[in-house]
């Protein structure tokens, strides 16, 4: 042990107080010399006691010495016949019960004559009283300790708070719009019986459709499955619902609750349109057991049309001589909607698809019998699934002709308008590639334009989804090593484009030939097509202010509907928009690899910019990496 102005006792950390134990020691400084005295009226079982943060339920009658009664939670005395149920050092309390309760055993009644200070008479006590209370005399409180126990609060101000009966299995607890099994009975404060579903059928009901009271559905909430509990629910908390429809004036009702199961269901766009419904549980933990990134996944599923008949119009284990499907995730192989959902299945997992037609087969190959606009029921059981390889302990190579497969797959997933699973193909390669070294310069130059062309990718699919900012930041990082890089400056060009920014596109097409004269075609292009859209957009503002400035002083002119939007002043990409013709500069060919099939004589830099919906040139033999 260190002595007294030990250096190291100096460095020892303070253990910092907490908000209650400071609370508690402010407080305790008003008790005074025999302020709490206590009597035991009658004895009660078992050796523990409560402590703080427990649950304490209890009836209170408050007397005067001379023994009038001025307050009591029992019936035959005035009160409401409900008793106390509070928090010891959460909830508000006066100060002689928070020392007094602890030293009570279950079931024992005691009397505690308390000075002022020590009740409602302490400086800031935090229970109000009415004016007409004796708060500045001493007083009697006869307290029976009916319960005590360790408790879970749910709400913030302990209007709902669970006590664990029996502990359930599992981590997951329900949640909106799951849907539960429960047998369920209640109790006023008082322990009068409402109702009881413990025989028969269990309660049924969907989580977040009131059908249930609010404060019960707030700690079922907490519950995981097989879980038993009571639930204590203040009248705050007690909602009308079909549970119990008519709510009388109860203080607290008690809830014993057993969540006999719970389908997992989810809304996978929030709006109810795509709903998994998990029918048979998987093995593993959620989600890290799930195929949440790209996999080869095993499933076997059952397609049905969404309606009366639900016409099965595709079954693996029938049509695919009861082999199961396998297919990569994150290619686009199958219906979005299916692959969302599996993507949350553990493996063994059992679950009931239903989904609307633009996520199921307007977007994809319509397989037959089903017709357009057809909502969709899938039952999919995901058998098994295989993580990608990653890179540990290949060598460079290897890494590379790896980075080149899954670049290959982006560039597909582009040519087929698939623009956010083909960013993340770019974006998963680029994320990979902060973990590779390049061992000399060779290396290094091929991955450096390998890294290139993938930000570069990512800036076209930016663009084609309309995030001309972001398009830009992709480009940015090329640029940022590399200020001279053309083809960098001619896609920016075309985003600040987009975007409608006109000087800044100019600057970057202009700068373009002072580093590489072979593309000064391609940047007159460019500057062409740049000032057609500003004239367009000068027209339009023309003819939306035209006859504003016509007219004689105090006169009203006629101007058009709605004023120029600087938000909207961008050049969107048309289907059928291509780039002038300019001879090719094979230099700006070397490392690209998304750019549009076209005629034979347009410009390269044209060529390499995917403007429009046609097809796209994928791998040209010449890369040195894709």
């Amino acid at each position: 042990m260190a002595a007294e102005g030990d250096p190291e006792q100096e460095l020892l950390p303070n253990k910092k107080k907490s908000a209650t134990d400071e609370e508690k020691e402010k407080r305790r400084k008003n008790i005074v010399p025999e302020g709490l005295l206590k009597a035991e009226m009658r004895p009660g079982s078992g050796t523990e006691k409560p402590v703080d943060g427990d649950q304490v339920i209890y009836h209170c009658t408050i007397r005067t010495l001379d023994g009038v009664i001025v307050k009591s939670t029992r019936l035959e005395a005035g009160g409401k016949g409900y008793p106390m149920r509070q928090i010891l050092w959460k909830s508000k309390m006066i100060l002689g019960l928070l020392e007094g309760i602890p030293t009570m055993l279950k079931g024992e009644v005691a009397m505690f004559k308390m000075k002022p200070e020590l009740h409602y008479g302490e400086g800031d006590c935090p229970v109000a009283v009415s004016e007409n209370f004796p708060k500045y005399e001493e007083l009697h409180f006869e307290i029976e300790l009916i319960d005590f126990s360790k408790v879970k609060v749910v709400s913030e101000d302990f209007g709902v708070v669970k006590k664990v009966i029996s502990e359930g299995e599992g981590w997951e607890t329900p949640r909106e719009p799951y849907e539960l099994k429960v047998r369920i009975s209640a109790k006023t404060g008082a322990g009068k019986l409402i109702f009881s579903h413990k025989e028969g059928e269990p309660f049924f009901f969907t989580f977040g459709r009131s059908e249930v009271p609010k404060g019960l559905e707030m700690g079922v909430g907490t519950m995981t499955r097989g879980e038993k509990a009571v639930i204590y629910v203040s009248k705050n908390y007690l909602t009308d619902s079909p549970l119990m429809p008519v709510v009388e004036d109860f203080e607290d009702v008690e809830f014993e609750v057993e969540l006999v199961h719970f389908i997992q269901v989810r809304d996978m766009l929030g709006d109810g349109r795509l709903i998994k419904r998990r029918i048979r549980d998987g093995k593993g933990e959620f989600p890290m057991d799930c195929p949440l990134h790209d996999s080869l996944l095993h499933v076997h599923y059952k397609g049905m049309l969404l309606n009366e008949e639900k016409k099965v119009f595709y079954d693996t284990r029938v049509d695919n001589h009861g082999q199961p499907l396998e297919f990569c995730s994150g290619e686009g192989l199958v219906p979005e909607g299916l692959e969302m959902c599996v993507r949350l299945m553990l493996p063994g997992e059992i679950a009931l698809v239903t989904c609307p037609p633009d996520y199921a087969y307007d977007k994809f190959s319509r397989p037959a019998g089903v017709p357009e606009g057809a909502h969709i029921q899938w039952e999919i059981e995901l058998l098994s699934f295989e993580m990608p390889k990653d890179w540990t302990g290949l060598n460079f190579a290897s890494i590379m002709e790896d980075a080149d497969k899954i670049k290959n797959t982006g560039n597909r997933l582009f040519q087929e308008g698939k623009f956010e699973l083909a960013k993340a193909k770019y974006e998963k390669v680029l994320r990979e590639f902060n973990h590779v070294n390049p061992q000399d310069d060779e290396e290094g130059k091929i991955f450096l334009n390998s890294r290139n062309s993938l930000h570069l990718n990512v800036a076209a699919c930016y663009l084609k989804m309309g995030e001309w900012r972001k398009s830009i930041e992709a480009c940015n990082k090329v640029l940022d090593s590399n200020p001279l890089h053309v083809k960098a400056l001619y896609r920016r060009g075309m985003a600040y484009l987009s975007g409608g920014e006109f000087d800044e596109a100019r600057n970057n097409f202009e700068k373009m030939p002072t580093i590489d004269k072979s593309s000064e075609p391609d940047a007159k292009a460019a500057l062409q097509k740049l000032k057609q859209k500003q004239l367009e957009v000068e027209k339009k503002a023309k003819k939306q202010f035209k006859g504003l400035f016509d007219k004689k002083p105090g006169e009203i002119a006629d101007v058009g509907a709605h004023p120029i939007d600087d938000n909207k002043a961008q050049v969107e990409p048309k289907p059928d928009e291509h780039e002038h013709d300019n001879q090719k500069d094979p230099r700006l060919d070397e490392d690209e690899d998304v750019h549009e099939a076209e005629p034979p004589r347009r410009g390269l830099l044209s060529r390499l910019w995917p403007f429009s919906s046609s097809f796209f040139m994928v791998g040209q033999p010449r890369c040195t990496i894709l």
